[in-house]
């Protein structure tokens, strides 16, 4: 079983070894078959410095993914965790109605929404910004959800006792909530912010301005302006996927821990 899964792993990371590969190869050499995964030809240097340093603003690009995905990934964390909060253990009128409510919209897919979504930006002055697209994705309904379901687990006798000694909810969630699902909320933290860091759709259609370009759509103008020469392609994809490693091996324990404490409640 050890064996057959090591060879899952190793075919699922083809495609990031062959993306590195070619990262390194002289254009002539990517597309060669079979492949050669060790080139023959290194030109890493002057692939990685026209990607930097060339007519693209790649640091800008980089920048703006930066700021705008820990931007989101705060507010959206902060907003999943006091809404999941609410829905488990706050009791008003209407409570699991609204949820269900919640839990409904999660049913309709985003592209359906973005006619809507661009009039009411266009309106509020928030197209063509970074505000605007920090926004559309800071609002969660797998957030909230994911983070309700683990709220659940914390006993509602530790709740009341707190009560009792007079904190309010907001205390409650501060200091005692919160950190009984820390591994729960790293999870989503990372997830969330893979999510923003990949995103292609919005910045595509929210924004206009090149030097608020994402280095999604940096990436793409990249393609355009230099045709298909893929060596450049995959030194640009190399670099912008360097954010999502560094952040998966700082959150992987959070990330376990979360799984093995939902795995436990299941």
């Amino acid at each position: 079983m050890t064996i057959i899964m090591l060879i899952l792993g190793l075919v699922f990371l083809m495609p990031f070894i062959w993306m590195i590969s070619a990262s390194l190869k002289i254009e002539e050499e990517v597309l060669i078959f079979p492949i050669q995964w060790i080139p023959e030809s290194w030109n890493a240097v002057t692939n990685y410095k026209e990607v930097w340093t060339g007519s693209m603003p790649f640091l800008l690009l980089y920048w703006n993914s930066i700021k705008v995905t820990v931007l989101t990934t705060l507010v959206s964390v902060t907003i999943s965790g006091l809404a999941a909060y609410g829905f488990a253990k706050i009791n008003f009128k209407g409570r699991d109605v609204l949820f269900i409510i919640v839990l409904a919209t999660f049913m309709i897919p985003p592209q359906t929404l973005l006619v809507t979504q661009f009039l009411l930006y266009k309106w509020l002055g928030l197209y063509d910004t970074h505000t605007g697209l920090i926004l559309l994705n800071s609002f969660s309904v797998f957030g909230t959800f994911m983070l309700r379901q683990f709220y659940l687990g914390i006993s509602n006798e530790i709740i009341e006792s707190a009560r009792m000694d007079g904190a309010g909810h907001f205390t409650i969630f501060y200091r005692i909530a919160l950190p009984l699902v820390r591994p729960a909320i790293a999870t989503y933290a990372i997830l969330r912010f893979i999510w923003t860091w990949n995103d292609f759709q919005y910045p595509l259609i929210f924004l206009r301005t090149e030097s608020l370009y994402t280095i999604q759509l940096g990436v793409q103008s990249f393609a355009d302006e230099h045709g298909s020469i893929y060596s450049l392609m995959m030194a640009a994809s190399v670099s912008a996927i360097i954010p999502l490693l560094i952040i998966f091996i700082i959150g992987q324990k959070h990330v376990i821990e979360g799984i093995q404490l939902g795995g436990v409640k299941g």
